[in-house]
């Protein structure tokens, strides 16, 4: 990425959700504010605009250290040929906020399922009995505040700012230790660094001992595994795709081998993309 930022003298980047949403706000940390911003409605609106040619790099969420895994991210990952080229961790706060400013002005809460997961404990202390609403995003609850007297929206401090809100309460996020991790997908693979995380996809073969074939060769080559997630294949019952996230590089004589190993024992084998390993 660092040649193409030294190519490009505006770097398109596609991202999920709307201005003032923290997806908007980590690719703004990892492209700067110089780089041209596209919103996408939907995830696959993200992958679709970098498939496309119309982005060079898109950013969407994979997980929360609160509310786990976004299944959604890793399911566009089975039909699409883009790689990963990145990840972003990025502390998440989220503030409190409405029109007047008032608490208890508050009819409604609006905000992103997973923001409301992630200050579940809060609301339950500070609003009970208040209407809960789920929105599209963070920044679509604040414009939905933004529209009424007696709603609030939870989102990060940039979107009070964009949508002329008030803060009524900051930090509301249940757990301080408070982490998301993005992606950063585009058409080309990143160069191998020395300190890198590998992702693949597996499907194996019903069989017994099936998961334990999958899992031994890395356990046999020394790999360490960060990661290991499964989602249904919708093509048959009870038939799973395995996300893995590994340390070290898909060229790395150990990991050639695991998979060597992975893809005799397995209908299909993926690799994702090996990126840089951010320091969280």
């Amino acid at each position: 990425m660092s040649g193409s930022l030294a190519l490009e003298s505006k770097l398109k980047i596609a991202y999920f959700g709307q201005l003032g949403t923290n997806t908007h706000i980590a690719a703004i940390q990892k492209f700067g504010s110089s780089s041209v911003y596209i919103a996408g409605a939907t995830l696959k609106d993200v992958f679709l605009e970098v498939e496309r040619g119309r982005a060079h790099y898109g950013v969407v969420p994979i997980e929360n250290s609160t509310e786990g895994t976004i299944n959604h991210t890793l399911d566009l990952f089975v039909e699409s040929d883009l790689k990963i080229c990145s990840e972003i961790f990025m502390p998440i706060s989220y503030t409190l906020m409405s029109k007047p400013g008032d608490l208890k002005k508050v009819k409604k809460v609006y905000s992103h399922p997973q923001a409301l997961g992630q200050c579940r404990v809060w609301l339950e202390a500070n609003l009970p009995g208040v209407k809960i609403l789920e929105s599209a995003s963070t920044a679509r609850a604040a414009q939905l505040a933004a529209s009424e007297s007696f709603a609030a929206a939870i989102a990060p401090d940039l979107a009070a700012k964009l949508y002329k809100l008030k803060p009524i309460a900051k930090r509301i996020e249940d757990m301080q230790d408070n982490f998301t991790r993005f992606l950063v997908i585009g058409k080309t693979s990143a160069e191998k660094t020395g300190k890198d995380k590998t992702s693949i996809m597996v499907s194996i073969k019903d069989k017994v001992g099936a998961l334990f074939s999958l899992l031994y060769p890395f356990e046999k080559q020394g790999i360490n595994l960060s990661s290991i997630e499964s989602r249904p294949s919708r093509k048959k019952a009870w038939d799973y795709y395995f996300f893995i996230d590994f340390l070290g590089h898909v060229d790395d004589p150990k990991a050639q081998k695991a998979l060597m190993e992975i893809e005799k024992a397995s209908l299909t084998v993926k690799v994702l993309g090996s990126y840089p390993r951010s320091e969280n």
